[in-house]
């Protein structure tokens, strides 16, 4: 073999620290989808330069860290091997720290109806139709978090329009929607069970969910301006 390449298995080897699960038929599924085209000797042997192992190990790093479909892989390698200027990156999303803190308050549903200034029916009827859901404490009691107070206004900006507790169900069952969707994202992150995997989901989720309101969100104000005849 040329001085300076390496067999399959090699780069299995060379890989297999950083990337556990990597494997020959893996390797292999790359070279079929076009992202990787080794040397090949008269026999038919693969032969891999070090800018192939190099090459191999961006796309898995893609894969892992950023969660790109091997489509847009191909892509962004067909554009540097062009010479195209690829476009920058998207911006982070807020620290999940921050996004996903809990607050310690704990209500009952009279205290929720009072703090969030509804009637305590309101409360009964988004209860009722799956809007709101409690948590429940160590002695079997529903509780409610400042999440909750926030649900409770906007429902009752929503309500005071016209709307009842029934219509804004399509709204829980769309989040619930984008929960599974994001689920199946992060989903290789959240079987890892490890610290750093944990600490990635987390970020991948803060910023999928804040992009996903503001693409509902623009959305929906685009629909309503036409609407409008604006």
């Amino acid at each position: 073999m040329t001085t300076g390449t390496m067999k399959i298995g090699g780069v299995v080897d060379a890989l297999i620290e950083e990337f556990p699960d990597v494997s020959v038929s893996k390797v292999r599924f790359l070279e079929g989808e076009g992202l990787i085209s080794p040397h090949r000797t008269e026999s038919g042997y693969r032969q891999f330069s070090s800018a192939d192992v190099d090459r191999v190990r961006y796309i898995l790093r893609q894969q892992r860290d950023h969660f790109l479909p091997l489509k847009v892989i191909k892509e962004k390698l067909s554009a540097w091997e062009q010479g195209v200027e690829l476009t920058a990156a998207p911006g982070g999303g807020p620290p999940p720290e921050t996004y996903f803190a809990a607050s310690s308050v704990r209500l009952d549903a009279d205290e929720l109806a009072q703090t969030a200034g509804i009637p305590a029916r309101l409360v009964q009827d988004l209860l009722g139709h799956g809007v709101l859901e409690p948590d429940i404490d160590a002695a079997g009691a529903e509780t409610f978090g400042e999440d909750s107070v926030a649900i409770a206004k906007a429902a009752h900006r929503l309500t005071s329009h016209g709307l009842e507790a029934r219509h804004l169900r399509s709204i829980r069952i769309a989040a619930n929607r984008e929960v599974d969707l994001f689920t199946q994202l992060t989903g290789p992150l959240l079987r890892h069970a490890s610290p750093t995997s944990a600490t990635q989901a987390a970020e991948v989720l803060a910023d999928v969910a804040q992009a996903a309101r503001e693409l509902q969100e623009t959305m929906v104000k685009i629909q309503l301006r036409k609407l409008l005849g604006r």
